[in-house]
């Protein structure tokens, strides 16, 4: 299992608290130095929708004025940016083989990660 996340992000940190306190083993990957790839991205935006993959609240995001660019962008192009720009990619995303969440909800883990 793959944890993609930010040590600096209170989201993060209240996920890995729930997986670790469950006993759940997964590789922690700092999304901002190594976003998740493009085929993660991909099933991310299959399951859950692409404006659901994008962090809404970072600075970044109200830097580039993602919002109104977010309505336009084909899939290509959004999957493109957000495997180069891991601030801009709501956070965590846990995957494991075909199975995915985006952030954190504790009762969607639950039910996905025990």
């Amino acid at each position: 299992m793959k944890f993609y996340g930010y040590n600096k992000c209170g989201t993060c940190r209240k996920a890995k608290k729930f997986l670790d306190e469950s006993g759940v083993s997964y590789q922690d990957i700092d999304i901002t130095i190594t976003p998740p790839p493009k085929t993660v991205l991909k099933k991310a935006i299959q399951q859950k929708g692409l404006g659901k993959l994008f962090n809404t609240s970072g600075v970044l995001y109200r830097e580039m004025n993602m919002k109104d660019k977010v309505k336009t962008m084909s899939e290509k192009d959004a999957v493109d940016l957000l495997a180069s720009e891991g601030k801009l990619i709501k956070r965590p995303i846990v995957v494991d083989g075909d199975t995915i969440t985006v952030g954190f909800d504790e009762k969607e883990f639950s039910a996905t990660w025990k």
